[in-house]
C-alpha cells in the first residue's frame, strides 16, 4: 500500500481487516460471511478515494467484481 501512496490508509484500514485471514493467508469464512467480507471492504476503499481523491465512486463497482469472480 505504501508503493502506492496509501501508506497513511493502511493503519487505519489494517485492523478493520484483521481476522478476515486465517495466518495461511486463507479467508476465514467460518468468522465472517464473504459477502459481509466484501461489502465491508468496498466501504473501506469508498473512504480511501473519497480521502484520497475526493471521489467515492472510484470504488464503484468492487463488490459486484468480486462476487461476480470469486463467490463461486
Amino acid at each position: 500500500m505504501g508503493q502506492l501512496g496509501l501508506g497513511r490508509q493502511f493503519g487505519r484500514l489494517a485492523p478493520q481487516l484483521d481476522g478476515a485471514f486465517r495466518a495461511d493467508g486463507v479467508f476465514a469464512h467460518d468468522r465472517l460471511r464473504f459477502v459481509d467480507f466484501v461489502d465491508d471492504v468496498e466501504d473501506l476503499l469508498e473512504d480511501v478515494a473519497w480521502q484520497e481523491q475526493g471521489d467515492k465512486k472510484a470504488a464503484d463497482g468492487f463488490e459486484e467484481y468480486m462476487l461476480q469472480h470469486y463467490s463461486g
